[in-house]
């Protein structure tokens, strides 16, 4: 028994929309727009490839009723489509998270050391991943490293708030904090 498979003709190409172009445009009915038209409106495909004369005819939105179109140069209309997603790109917001490692039974001065470097991860607008690891027999311990953790979110309090409360994971006790929203 054979399967129908499709194979693949190429590498995948990412961030590559398609868009169909001039022939490919199979629809009847199509609606202009753009510069390149001079009365926008509903035209039927043959004739809006006739107007597109030696530029492309560019189908923008396949899901409108008409789907509509647009007489444009392709590579020009690619070329603006791909600086477009670059700037959406930039300009999206990128998460930092910063880890920050105790022990069960962490001295307080280690403790101070790594509450100031989570206070400064927080005002700069990092997420700080906070962790008590258990080594060994240290897994007795637990209760002791989510005190450690939630003594640790409460020194925090004006600085983050506390996104995850303490979980055990596999040997590590985690916490999430994530920094408040600066009021301007």
């Amino acid at each position: 028994m054979a399967l129908n498979r499709r194979r693949n003709s190429g590498p995948p190409q990412k961030d590559t929309p398609n868009f169909r172009v001039n022939n490919e445009i199979r629809i009847p009915k199509v609606r202009l727009v753009g510069e390149n038209v001079d009365e926008p409106g509903v035209y039927s495909t043959s004739e809006a490839i006739k107007m597109a004369d030696r530029l492309d005819l560019v189908e923008i939105s396949p899901k409108a009723d008409p789907p509509v179109c647009r007489i444009t140069d392709y590579q020009k209309f690619l070329y603006q489509q791909k600086r477009k997603q670059k700037e959406l790109k930039s300009k999206a917001v990128k998460v930092i998270v910063k880890e920050i490692r105790f022990g069960p039974n962490t001295d307080d001065h280690d403790y101070n050391f790594k509450l100031k470097h989570a206070e400064k991860f927080l005002s700069e607008g990092a997420k700080v991943k906070a962790y008590v690891f258990f080594k060994g027999r240290s897994i007795l311990f637990k209760e002791k490293g989510e005190i450690l953790l939630l003594r640790f979110a409460q020194d925090l309090e004006e600085f983050g708030k506390v996104e995850q409360l303490p979980k055990l994971e596999g040997k590590r006790m985690i916490i999430f904090l994530s920094p408040k929203k600066v009021k301007k």
